[in-house]
């Protein structure tokens, strides 16, 4: 498998492509459809974010994609190709050593409790490309190349003789990001790195993870959040998922400006925004109700118990995409027929 990653001019324009999806959590509780039934696609170069309410599915399509797996989650059908590599059909220890970091890099929530709490940074990453690749690194080749690495996306050396304990909680952040690309990842997944930290340090990181596009570390970025406005400073497109589907798929400005799903804005007019002199700019809005349990999901489109505009149809069908005249971005939703 060592030929596994393949260089831009041997594939498509396409990064990822997923069709029909389904991932499902098992357990006494029940089963939980988590993630059923999606389909998307994402080009080269592209910063793509997913956004939605807590529950909606954000977070086990990472993990999906990525392959890593809580216990209780399975996967259940339909296909993750990542630079021509079905994800669902490579083994364990292939998409360890050979896919997960080199082709693909997931940084999960919760990600800065994955450092060592009693080891230095740099001995956590020897740890690291030990494990990676079966082989006990030359320690000054790789603290050379790790600090180079680091000063380009901003990072001072002195980072790696620290320990955890030793970091903030944005410099945990940026560090962890950092060691997930050393080996130039095509497709780089973060979920929700910006959740536990401040508006200034929030602002670093998306410098750090534009910067590492810019210098051609990362190609394709996926930007995890419930926080749209966040999604607004660094991504070109967003994905809205509810309830395990995906709602909404356009450019971050089609969103944010022209939203079409009841559910997008709904989002959208749930969003403060404030004048110069401090005045809001407009009524806060909100949805109705609260989310589907997943064990027991509504029939038809699944947003419709909660629907300002839902129809009888509704009710009963699962709405396919639609491309409304004039809009340039599909939406699953009968209104739009």
């Amino acid at each position: 498998m060592k030929n596994l990653k393949k260089s831009p001019s041997q594939t498509s324009n396409v990064v990822l492509a997923i069709d029909d999806l389904k991932g499902y959590y098992k357990g006494t509780f029940g089963v939980v459809f988590a993630v059923d039934g999606v389909s998307f696609k994402i080009n080269r170069g592209e910063i793509v974010g997913i956004s939605g309410e807590s529950g909606c599915g954000k977070t086990t399509l990472a993990e999906l994609i990525s392959g890593t797996y809580v216990p209780v989650l399975h996967y259940e059908g339909g296909t993750i190709m990542i630079e021509d590599s079905n994800i669902c059909e490579i083994d364990e220890e292939t998409l360890r050593k050979d896919v997960c970091c080199k082709i693909l890099a997931y940084v999960p929530q919760a990600s800065m409790n994955s450092l060592n709490p009693v080891k230095k940074i740099k001995n956590f990453i020897l740890d690291v490309m030990t494990e990676r690749t079966g082989v006990k690194p030359d320690k000054t080749k790789v603290l050379k190349f790790v600090i180079n690495h680091f000063e380009t996306l901003g990072l001072d050396k002195t980072v790696l003789e620290r320990y955890p304990h030793e970091l903030s909680g944005g410099m945990k952040q940026r560090t962890i990001i950092a060691i997930s690309t050393l080996w130039n990842p095509n497709l780089l997944i973060v979920d929700e790195p910006t959740s536990a930290l401040d508006v200034t340090t929030q602002k670093l990181l998306i410098k750090m993870l534009l910067n590492l596009k810019n210098v051609g570390i990362i190609g394709t970025i996926i930007f995890i959040s419930h926080d749209i406005p966040t999604l607004r400073q660094i991504c070109d497109r967003c994905i809205i998922m509810y309830a395990g589907r995906i709602a909404e798929d356009g450019t971050m400005e089609d969103i944010i400006n022209s939203p079409l799903h009841p559910y997008t804005k709904g989002l959208i007019s749930s969003i403060v925004s404030f004048n110069p002199d401090g005045s809001p700019e407009s009524d806060l809005g909100s949805i109705p109700g609260q989310p589907p349990d997943l064990r027991f999901p509504p029939s038809g489109c699944r947003f419709h118990p909660r629907c300002p505009e839902c129809m009888p149809i509704c009710k009963t069908e699962h709405p396919p995409f639609f491309e409304p005249i004039n809009k340039e971005h599909p939406v699953r939703c009968w209104l739009y027929k």
